[in-house]
């Protein structure tokens, strides 16, 4: 893992082509710099979406790493939010942490299963 990396939180928590246009060319900015280390959080709103579409747009998904987190006491949420961080992220994610530790003991045993399929690296 690089010493540095970019978060997401508030820089990618937008919406509008325009917006998002303007996160791709940081994106664009920051990989050409050497920055290959992305963490996001399905808590920082639309980044994860932003993120995602921005890596994959400009082909760089399989030379960055991304980290994410799932974070929530419902089972049925975490599903969700893994499911999307997957689809967002081409089918994987590079680091996957549980936000807050909440409700960490449930969710390892689904991380662990995920990085038995390759899902989670």
């Amino acid at each position: 893992v690089p010493v540095i990396g970019m978060g997401t939180w508030k820089t990618f928590n937008i919406r509008g082509a325009e917006a998002e246009a303007e996160r791709m060319e940081i994106v664009r900015t920051a990989f050409a710099a050497d920055s290959i280390f992305y963490d996001s959080s399905p808590m920082y709103g639309e980044a994860e979406r932003v993120l995602g579409a921005a890596v994959l747009s400009l082909g760089i998904r399989d030379k960055v790493q991304i980290a994410t987190k799932v974070w929530t006491d419902s089972d049925e949420e975490s599903e969700r939010q893994l499911a999307r961080a997957l689809e967002y992220f081409g089918g994987y994610v590079d680091f996957y942490q549980v936000h807050n530790l909440v409700a960490w003991q449930k969710r390892l045993s689904r991380l662990e299963e995920l990085k038995a399929q390759g899902k989670v690296r």
